[in-house]
């Protein structure tokens, strides 16, 4: 048993959502109890204890949309690299990346993530990764990560035929080697999904294929409409808009997750909504791509299931929730905008995204739910309490506050010191890594 306790307890819980001293208590995997912290200490007075020392404890972040296959492009700069749009930034920057990368640096790519996970209390992610240099076993190679750090996982690889169908064929058979793999692997830790680009790197050919190679329980993770040249791309080849062909093709529906939907209209939310399908917005990226901004608010408020995700630009998610705020109160023109919504993404949205594929409820320090639990060293000049937490996270707290993180009952990182995997040594090894890929790029 091990109890966390001695801080602010923030549950997410409808019933009990904070304590001014709580505790959780954790039996391996799942939260046992959760309560006043000297009703708990003295219910399990000889288990492991972590003193939160007045901090803040609360659930683990999750990210709904990661590239981990970014992590080495962090301070290189590529040779003749100008670019003019985003069409120019994909392939000038993330595809040259991507086409470089051998397994050994994706596997490096994702211990790098995950560290950074840890430390910004970032629990689960769902990665949408794509390494054209080395298709077969890549998954494979960052689950391996995912299991040495204890980061809880969905996965999947981009499937495109930008490079030819050999290429595209070989990622369809990743994603449905690794679904199988994590379907039957049963953990709760690993799963999988049908990964793909974008529609406009998508032939109806590999459309087909990737729906008659998905397995049943798994749905599809693909980039919608996050630059305009997408839809104009579907509108001249199909006579149609993206999410019209999406469901043509069958891949809407209540597992499958949509990044981006910057360029979508009232038709295409409507088709969202009524299959159930979900969405995720990533702010940082978006702007930093000069995308546009999506009509998040709106997705919100008609009630379809919309996450927040980081798009592999940072890895702390209380830094999208800062950014998404203050993007949509500018985009508006409406200083009210934003302050229900995204929190809601976070905090709710996020947990029923990841509830579709992960069985433990996530997201909430409840009895029975994932024991996915981090402490922020955080000490507030005003009152904090249920009402408020949310202002005092968006204003007062960064990722780089989590002091402790706990991952299906498995302590990650204890006063800032990771324990789960020897980091120094890793660390050095990324670099060494990353060299031998900037060196490839460059020549």
């Amino acid at each position: 048993m091990l109890v966390i306790g001695n801080g602010k307890l923030v549950t997410r819980e409808e019933n009990h959502p904070f304590y001014e001293c709580g505790a959780v208590a954790a039996d391996g995997a799942k939260i046992a109890d959760v309560g006043e912290h000297d009703e708990i200490l003295a219910k399990y007075p000889d288990s492991e204890y972590i003193d939160a020392k007045g901090g803040v404890i609360m659930p683990g972040f999750i990210n709904a949309h990661e590239h981990i296959y970014s992590a080495f492009a962090r301070g290189l700069s590529i040779r003749g690299y100008n670019p003019k749009g985003f069409l120019d930034i994909l392939d000038g920057q993330w595809w040259t990346i991507d086409r470089h990368l051998t397994l050994e640096q994706v596997r490096y790519s994702a211990y790098d993530t995950m560290i950074s996970c840890i430390r910004n209390g970032v629990t689960t992610i769902f990665d949408h990764h794509a390494s054209f240099g080395a298709v077969e076993g890549s998954l494979f190679e960052i689950a391996k990560a995912a299991e040495d750090t204890g980061i809880r996982s969905c996965l999947c690889y981009e499937i495109s035929d930008r490079d030819g169908m050999d290429k595209a064929r070989a990622a369809v058979k990743e994603n449905a080697d690794f679904i199988k793999y994590a379907q039957k692997e049963g953990s709760d830790m690993l799963a999988g999904m049908m990964g793909m680009h974008a529609q406009f790197t998508i032939s109806d050919e590999t459309m087909e294929l990737a729906a008659a190679s998905k397995l049943e329980g798994a749905g599809y993770h693909i980039h919608v409409a996050e630059g305009i040249e997408d839809l104009h791309d579907c509108l001249k080849k199909y006579g149609k808009r993206i999410v019209d062909r999406l469901m043509d093709c069958g891949i809407l529906g209540e597992k499958t997750l949509l990044g981006h939907c910057i360029y979508i209209n009232p038709h295409e939310m409507e088709l969202i909504q009524d299959t159930d399908t979900m969405v995720v917005h990533n702010p940082e990226s978006n702007m930093g791509n000069a995308c546009g901004c999506p009509p998040t608010m709106e997705l919100v408020r008609r009630g379809i299931l919309t996450g927040l995700g980081t798009d592999g630009y940072t890895h702390d998610m209380t830094e999208s929730y800062k950014v998404a705020n203050a993007l949509h109160k500018h985009h508006l023109c409406d200083a009210n905008a934003a302050w229900a919504e995204v929190p809601k993404m976070l905090f709710e949205n996020n947990a029923a995204i990841a509830n579709r594929y992960f069985k433990a409820p996530l997201g909430v320090l409840k009895e029975g739910a994932a024991a996915d639990v981090i402490v922020v060293d955080y000490d507030p000049p005003t009152q904090l309490n249920q009402d408020n937490i949310n202002g005092h996270i968006l204003f007062g707290m960064t990722g780089r506050d989590v002091v402790t993180t706990v991952c299906n009952g498995k302590v990650l990182m204890k006063g800032r010191e990771i324990l789960c995997v020897d980091a120094p040594k890793i660390m050095a090894k990324c670099r060494e890594e990353s060299a031998k890929l900037w060196k490839s790029i460059n020549g």
